[in-house]
């Protein structure tokens, strides 16, 4: 899996269709139309994202892979 900054991780889900709600500090909160599911990206200027929180952020998502 390519790594990805919260940045560029914002980009990908935008063009999904996801929207940011809010922002609270670094975090931004995003939501889709017709889902419950709410995202919270770590936006820390063009700093990678952990394999682990990328992962999930996709899987909540719906984005098989990268």
């Amino acid at each position: 899996m390519k790594p990805l900054s919260g940045k560029e991780l914002l980009k990908l889900l935008e063009s999904q269709g996801w929207h940011v709600l809010r922002i609270k500090g670094s975090h931004h909160i995003l939501g889709k139309t017709g889902s419950v599911v709410r995202l919270s990206v770590p936006v820390h200027g063009n700093q990678p994202l952990k394999t682990g929180l990328l992962r999930h952020l996709l899987k909540m998502a719906g984005i098989d892979s990268v």
